[in-house]
């Protein structure tokens, strides 16, 4: 079955059976109980290759008393990412009676792996269970046709609508208020939990958090980062050392000092004399951050989201629609504007912006400026007088040509053909890139859903794999791994990448194509996983163990072995935490029951002593900890394992040590 790629510019507002059944619950010409005598009821949510978010499968039979909505989505997709924030208030509005629950039926090959879908969540700050519907069972199910597609079930498990594209946060909100009035009022809504174990939890702090976009320059020696998980633009010298963090760390559009001024996951940069400009990418904004004064101001946007065929606007008094990337020519900031399919133009002097190349349209059709189709546009460099771009969701690189007035294709087919091919021209197969750079007149790409670096000769569209073995992964030398790289620039025969899922900086040497990672000096490293604040939190694996016999009345010696993968070591600046629950007929000194080990050294020995009056009992030990690599860099990680020994007392025969093992593996 074909997936047709939609988004809201394409489709209405609203749906008309949206408005049909809102009506009628608000006009009383029906109830609720009756309407469901017109309902179809929801298809269950099975065929699923992996949940994420919860600690298992959800079904509807344990959902009945929620409202739930099921949102369609794959993580590319920029109208996706546009309705999270309505997602997300809709959840705190009711967080006790709607469900929402993200089933994402993936586009792209690389979408449809777990593990890429946990990096999305997590960079997405998404809170509500996630199911990968790799097979697209539970989509087939639903009828769904495109990303997003939006599904109301009711209380009693029937459909009460559904929807495509963006924009219907105010009649979701009417409809699911109304439905929670209906149900409460005959005391048919149930506030029972769900088994929530967010991936949040298993994600501890690093210098870096998805780094989307990198901009090198040589002659200042500088190196800016969109340090965009954190919210904060991170300013280094080319060997990594801080000169300054422009941001908060908190998302907001609040502008002065560096550390006062607020952004929200920021993308492209461009740098302009003392000036650099910023894509304030979820805020719609651009930022100018002075270099010298060290402030940050709003120049362009209005916070808000432009509707579809927007035709542009000045400065603070019109809104933009998904800056992605920047990049200056002379007084003009050209901007891929993801979230229009089009490439802008501001003027730096006036601050009158407007679109360049770009219909509006999503796809690949190449043509005249006003005519041609673009599609999610999230990387620009320039070369002459011509602005060439990586169209991700087409995986294409493209370019619009400012003296002929037209777009095209330099390698790249449509929203449907992707994939990993070296060649020339219309043989090349790329897998939705989000960054391009020129260097000598030859572009390079971060061909990110390919996990690599490429090469592309824009005159005979030769394209070849520069850095990269095409599996994500995070290895340095000849033999590197990247893991869905967002942006990258060259200086001093380097080039920096935003190695995106790394959460680092990696530098390739542009003669002898050896991979390191940028070492950032100067920068204090916290623990930001936020675990629950007491017990374990709710991933823990559970270790159940074979019958242990014990000698009676001895000192026994208990060693638990915490087997990191290779490469990693315990952080050292967060604690280990261990509890020790034991049944009758177990002593454990006071004190070392319940432990937090700071700098903590593997392995961890505790000691207990066995009774006398006691043939048979338990031990349940539990511990959680923070690894990390063992260079530092990239993400450190949370984990936590309960182990549970049933323990036989003997006078005659018996041990008197318990190894505890746990074999960690990386999320």
């Amino acid at each position: 079955m074909k997936r047709i790629h939609l988004f809201a510019r394409l489709l209405p507002r609203t749906s008309l059976f949206l408005v049909l059944v809102l009506s009628l619950f608000y006009s009383g010409e029906i109830p609720v109980a009756s309407a469901q005598k017109k309902k179809t009821p929801a298809a269950e949510l099975t065929g699923g290759t992996a949940w994420l978010n919860v600690s298992r499968p959800l079904t509807l039979a344990e959902l009945k008393g929620k409202v739930v909505l099921l949102d369609f989505w794959t993580y590319c997709c920029i109208n996706c990412m546009h309705i999270i924030p309505d997602l997300k208030k809709l959840e705190a509005k009711y967080p006790n009676d709607l469900v929402v629950i993200g089933v994402h039926s993936a586009k792209f090959e690389n979408e449809r792996d777990a593990d890429n879908i946990r990096q999305a969540i997590l960079r997405y700050e998404i809170e509500h269970p996630v199911v990968n519907d790799s097979n697209f069972t539970i989509w087939d199910a639903y009828g769904a046709r495109a990303w997003p597609t939006l599904v109301l079930i009711d209380p009693d498990g029937y459909v009460v609508g559904s929807d495509t594209g963006e924009g219907h946060y105010e009649i979701l909100d009417k409809l699911i208020g109304q439905l929670i009035s209906e149900y409460r009022s005959k005391n048919l809504i149930r506030d029972t939990p769900l088994p929530l174990a967010l991936e949040k939890y298993k994600l501890g702090d690093s210098p870096l958090s998805f780094p989307g976009k990198v901009l090198a320059d040589e002659a200042s020696n500088r190196l800016f980062i969109a340090d965009s998980g954190h919210n904060r633009i991170i300013i280094t010298n080319l060997e990594g050392e801080i000169l300054d963090i422009a941001g908060s760390g908190k998302a907001g559009t609040k502008d002065g000092t560096y550390p006062e001024a607020c952004v929200n996951h920021p993308q492209g940069m461009a740098l302009h004399g003392d000036t650099l400009y910023v894509a304030d990418t979820e805020n719609h904004l651009i930022r100018k951050l002075d270099l010298k004064a060290k402030t940050v101001k709003t120049i362009a946007g209005t916070g808000k989201q432009a509707e579809f065929m927007a035709s542009g606007g000045m400065g603070i008094s019109s809104p933009l629609n998904s800056p992605w990337d920047l990049v200056c020519l002379d007084e003009q900031l050209y901007i891929a504007m993801a979230g229009a399919h089009q490439i802008w133009v501001m003027d730096l002097e006036t601050t009158v912006f407007q679109p360049f190349a770009g219909s509006g349209r999503e796809g690949r059709v190449d043509g005249a400026l006003d005519k041609a189709a673009l599609a999610q546009p999230s990387g620009i460099t320039i070369s002459g007088t011509k602005l060439y771009f990586a169209d991700s969701e087409v995986s294409s690189i493209r370019y619009a040509d400012m003296e002929k007035k037209e777009v095209m294709t330099l390698v790249g087919k449509d929203l449907f053909v992707f994939g990993d091919v070296d060649g020339q021209g219309d043989e090349v197969r790329l897998q939705h890139p989000l960054g391009v750079f020129n260097h000598h007149g030859l572009l390079y790409i971060t061909d990110t859903y390919n996990h690599k670096i490429k090469v592309l000769n824009p005159l005979d569209k030769t394209c070849r794999t520069f850095s990269g073995n095409g599996k994500p992964g995070h290895t340095d030398g000849k033999e590197s791994q990247f893991y869905e790289p967002g942006g990258l620039s060259v200086a001093s025969n380097k080039m920096y990448i935003a190695d995106t899922n790394n959460h680092a900086i990696r530098i390739v040497d542009m003669k002898t194509r050896e991979v390191s990672t940028l070492q950032i000096k100067g920068m204090k490293t916290g623990v930001s996983g936020k675990a629950p604040s007491a017990g374990i939190p709710p991933f823990a694996k559970a270790v159940e163990l074979p019958l242990k016999t014990l000698k009676t009345d001895a000192d026994i010696q208990l060693t638990m072995n915490l087997n990191l993968p290779r490469g990693y070591h315990l952080n050292p600046n967060a604690p280990l935490a261990y509890a020790i629950e034991a049944g009758k007929g177990i002593q454990i000194e006071q004190g070392k029951q319940d432990v937090k080990l700071e700098n903590p050294v593997l392995p961890i020995r505790v000691s207990f002593k066995t009774g006398t009056d006691v043939q048979s009992t338990d031990v349940k030990v539990s511990t959680s900890f923070y690894y990390c690599r063992e260079d530092n860099m990239g993400a450190c990680f949370i984990d936590a394992v309960v182990w549970r020994l049933p323990i036989k007392i003997d006078k005659d025969a018996g041990d008197t040590a318990v190894t505890l093992d746990y074999d960690v593996k990386l999320p």
